[in-house]
């Protein structure tokens, strides 16, 4: 598959199509919910989404905000929702005025600055909150949570007419449960999973991992705002995710080279949980 395809990959019923390499490019889509946390350099597997929740302004992964506005607006999209630290809405917009000034055309679009807690809501179903990052630059996390209603415990065996009218005296039958399905980093050190309880507890967590060996030091990692494979291996009892998907490995490991590093370092216990995204 060509780079600018991207990959994909399924988990938990979600599926994902992306790419992420240290410093080229990182892009993760969720097509079926119409959104992507962050573009890289706007590849073809993000022009129709709507929604975009930008981690940081690092060009690798928001330079192709621009071209995202231009395909929109030829293709008579309606305007797209880019989410992102509140640091980054006014030179984002500065850079959007410039390209307008070049082009002589307006582009319509939302640029909406996030709080850490705060949520996007994107159907009945999903929302999507932020919360700190830890980079070298503002930067956000995201999780996508799940919305789940059960009937609460005093109300169940009751028949479906009593519950009908329960409900019609707005009485609240159903208890919500809000599951934390995906947790994305973007580029991070390792505290982030002390930031927030749930990033840990998400089914699938999708993290930064730039450095798996002695290549680089840990301290370099630190330096730079990334994390080093042997902050990771420590932390991997505490974390609770069903699944740990690596992103942001540096190209100096090959992906061939990359596996075999995990397969030798990896608890065994850990070889089947731990994985790289395919798409780099």
């Amino acid at each position: 598959m060509s780079v600018t395809a991207g990959e994909s990959w399924t988990s938990h019923g979600l599926k994902f199509h992306g790419l992420s390499l240290s410093g080229i490019r990182t892009s993760m889509a969720m097509p079926e919910l119409s959104l992507s946390f962050d573009v890289a350099q706007a590849y073809p597997f993000v022009l129709n989404l709507k929604n975009f929740f930008l981690t940081h302004g690092h060009m690798d992964h928001a330079v192709g905000v621009p071209y995202i506005l231009s395909q929109k607006a030829m293709t008579r999209q309606p305007k797209p929702r880019f989410y992102m630290p509140p640091s980054l809405v006014e030179p984002l917009t500065r850079i959007m005025k410039t390209w307008e000034e070049i082009e002589e055309h307006t582009y319509e679009y939302d640029f909406i600055g996030l709080k850490p807690d705060e949520r996007v809501v994107l159907n009945d179903k999903y929302f999507v909150t932020a919360w700190p990052a830890l980079h070298r630059i503002e930067a956000l996390g995201y999780t996508l949570f799940e919305v789940r209603k059960h009937l609460a415990p005093e109300f169940r065996g009751l028949p479906q007419g009593e519950l009908a009218r329960l409900a019609r005296e707005g009485r609240q039958i159903n208890e919500i449960e809000e599951i934390p399905m995906v947790s994305f980093t973007g580029d991070t050190r390792i505290e982030f999973l002390d930031q927030r309880p749930w990033i840990a507890r998400s089914k699938i967590l999708m993290m930064e991992c730039t450095y798996l060996d002695d290549k680089k030091s840990i301290e370099h990692a630190r330096q730079w705002g990334h994390l080093h494979l042997d902050e990771l291996l420590p932390r991997l009892s505490a974390i609770e995710a069903e699944k740990i998907v690596l992103i942001h490995v540096s190209s100096r490991y090959p992906t061939a080279m990359a596996e075999r590093i995990l397969q030798d370092r990896l608890p065994a216990a850990e070889r089947e949980r731990v994985v790289i995204f395919p798409g780099r």
